[in-house]
């Protein structure tokens, strides 16, 4: 791993992102589903999960724009996609399945933002790059599930829509920790800055009061 990491900071990759005020938090799919081992958990999604609620807390204290993700899927299936092809069970998220309703512990709050998608990006086919771009946000704080699939697709799509990413380590969780780590590894050196909650959130403190 070591002559990996050197090869990635030959090439130049891994640059520092700076970080600029305001700053908006994303929390991508902490629904029920991802929460529960026996569905589409497991891993260190429950332990990502309290981490967040912290941060959603601090987010709140300071005014920033909020944004949650949901997978949703219509009741008739009628939007069936390559998604749902691929991961079948993930049709069972539905409107008002327990399972799709975001965990109880970071319910949104009026006025936060809940995307509902049927894909993994947050960005794609929704309004978050224009609510986001209404709101002035330059940093984009990212928490949820999974670290390989619907963040890190949201992760990528944050950074096309020129948005700087801050995806947060102890925050985000995965089914299985291989695919974890190696998702925060990419895009630390493509995407994304990556810090744990506390040194993210220090970080951001200082650029918003210089």
């Amino acid at each position: 791993m070591h002559a990996e990491i050197k090869t990635y900071e030959r090439q130049g990759f891994g640059a520092a992102l700076e970080l600029r005020a305001p700053a908006g938090l994303l929390i991508v799919d902490f629904v029920n589903g991802f929460a529960d081992p026996a569905v589409f958990g497991g891993g260190n999604i429950p332990q990502a999960i309290d981490h967040t609620v912290a941060l959603l807390a601090a987010a709140r204290a300071r005014g920033w724009a909020i944004a949650h993700s949901r997978i949703v899927y219509a009741d008739d299936g009628a939007d069936h996609n390559i998604f749902s092809l691929k991961v079948p069970g993930m049709l069972t998220l539905k409107e008002d399945d327990p399972r799709s309703a975001i965990v109880p512990q970071l319910a949104p709050l009026p006025g936060e933002l809940v995307v509902r998608k049927t894909v993994p990006s947050a960005f794609f086919g929704t309004s978050l790059a224009a609510w986001l771009s209404q709101r002035g946000v330059q940093t984009l704080v990212v928490a949820g599930a999974v670290t390989s699939g619907c963040v890190r697709a949201s992760v990528v799509d944050a950074m096309s829509h020129g948005f700087r990413p801050l995806v947060v380590a102890d925050c985000v969780g995965d089914r299985a920790i291989a695919p974890h780590d190696a998702s925060l590894f990419d895009m630390g050196q493509k995407y994304a800055a990556v810090m744990t909650r506390d040194i993210a959130l220090a970080a951001l403190e200082k650029v918003s009061n210089p």
